[in-house]
């Protein structure tokens, strides 16, 4: 599978600013996006999950918890915890359980994460979501920012969709099915036009 590096990256950038005026004026105020990117494997799910309806602060912070409580982020270790020790890192009693889910399903093969790098985008997004606690927005995440998928498309995350109501000019911020149609002109560089857009937003937050 094609994976975004700096090269791509530039490349899709180009594309992108050279057909959406938008997206060019982004490029043109702040540069080029960094090219985010997480280590592929079970600690960068688990932490995506931790990251769901929460914010990227709070999530952080968990995470850094688990980090001081277990030899290293590795499925045996997360299923030595019980509860009173994941409540006291900060997961809810579902994410507790969306944890123990994927750790097991690793553990006994059910789920195979390096085999998922070799799927599509499609394949492999409907082998993630296919475990409890992996909805689209954890999985295409995961495609995005570990696997580097260059046209993966989180349309239903909430920074996202204010980026393209601040970018294009919307007087509302749009829905999961408006934001697929939003980007459908930037295909085959979504993955890319995202990084802009999260760029923006971070930007206009400093």
């Amino acid at each position: 599978m094609r994976r975004l590096d700096e090269t791509t990256l530039a490349e899709g950038a180009t594309t992108l600013t050279d057909q959406d005026p938008d997206l060019a004026g982004v490029v043109h105020r702040y540069g080029t996006s960094p090219l985010w990117s997480r280590e592929p494997g079970f600690a960068t799910l688990l932490k995506i999950i931790l990251e769901q309806q929460v914010s990227l602060a709070s999530a952080r912070a968990a995470y850094d918890r688990l980090v001081n409580a277990v030899p290293s982020v590795r499925p045996e270790h997360f299923l030595s915890l019980d509860d009173m020790a994941l409540r006291a890192i900060g997961f809810s009693r579902q994410k507790a359980s969306y944890g123990r889910h994927l750790a097991r399903a690793l553990l006994d093969g059910s789920l195979d994460l390096e085999m998922i790098e070799r799927l599509d985008d499609d394949a492999a997004r409907t082998t993630l979501t296919s475990l409890k606690g992996i909805g689209p927005w954890t999985a295409d995440t995961y495609l995005l920012m570990a696997l580097k998928r260059p046209d993966v498309w989180p349309a239903a995350d909430v920074a996202l969709q204010a980026a393209v109501s601040d970018v294009k000019g919307l007087p509302f911020r749009p829905s999961t099915e408006a934001m697929v149609d939003v980007a459908e002109p930037w295909r085959p560089w979504r993955a890319v036009a995202a990084r802009i857009l999260w760029f923006h937003y971070l930007r206009g937050r400093e």
